[in-house]
């Protein structure tokens, strides 16, 4: 499996494509700017399979309607925030001035506990890890030694926990509870910032420490 990052829309939200040797792809949080998107998708001649939601902010779903009518794909995420692409005032894109509203089509795949979860011929855990929001999920592809932790752990830092539905405790939990206890060679891929490993978070994450 390879994966490309591709930082997307004003606030430089991580967008993920992983994709394998049969062309099939995962979209995970298209924030923006789908043409980007589709661009690279088009220049691999990939076949998307899903899009994968880390959580329901607005600044990671702003594409999602947009990628989901153009390859007939379903939308997958938690159940703790199914109603918030439907609702501006849960997806924070009413609270922010100058964000256009964003109101998009339910999710057809809704998680509701950690899980195997297999698509195609793509196998990772899901773990739900609220704290930053209340559906917030990482997932945590073993055999590539990858985890995608939306915004819940970034170089150097954590998600922030003020908005509604944030929980620093909640947040905290999530971290060392499930992430701090996977491999340290595990690759990071958060939803803003540079990729990290969790050894270095380990040692230099002043909120780790």
């Amino acid at each position: 499996m390879e994966w490309f990052q591709l930082p997307l829309g004003p606030m430089q939200t991580n967008a993920y494509i992983l994709y394998n040797e049969h062309k099939e792809c995962l979209i995970v949080d298209p924030g923006e700017e789908a043409h980007k998107i589709k661009d690279f998708i088009k220049q691999k001649q990939l076949k998307p399979l899903a899009v994968l939601l880390t959580h329901a902010h607005f600044d990671h779903i702003g594409a999602v309607e947009e990628v989901r009518s153009k390859y007939e794909i379903e939308v997958h995420m938690h159940i703790q925030e199914k109603s918030w692409l439907q609702t501006p005032e849960k997806n924070g894109s009413a609270l922010f001035q100058g964000i256009k509203p964003i109101v998009a089509s339910p999710a057809e795949q809704i998680w509701e506990k950690d899980k195997e979860v297999n698509i195609g011929t793509f196998k990772f855990q899901l773990y739900h890890t609220p704290g930053h929001s209340p559906g917030s999920v990482s997932f945590y592809f073993r055999e590539e030694s990858l985890l995608i932790s939306g915004d819940v752990l970034f170089q150097g830092s954590i998600g922030r926990t003020d908005l509604p539905g944030g929980n620093m405790d909640e947040l905290m939990k999530s971290i060392t509870s499930k992430l701090m206890t996977l491999e340290d060679h595990t690759y990071i891929l958060p939803g803003h910032g540079p990729v990290t490993t969790l050894l270095e978070e380990k040692r230099h994450n002043p909120f780790l420490q």
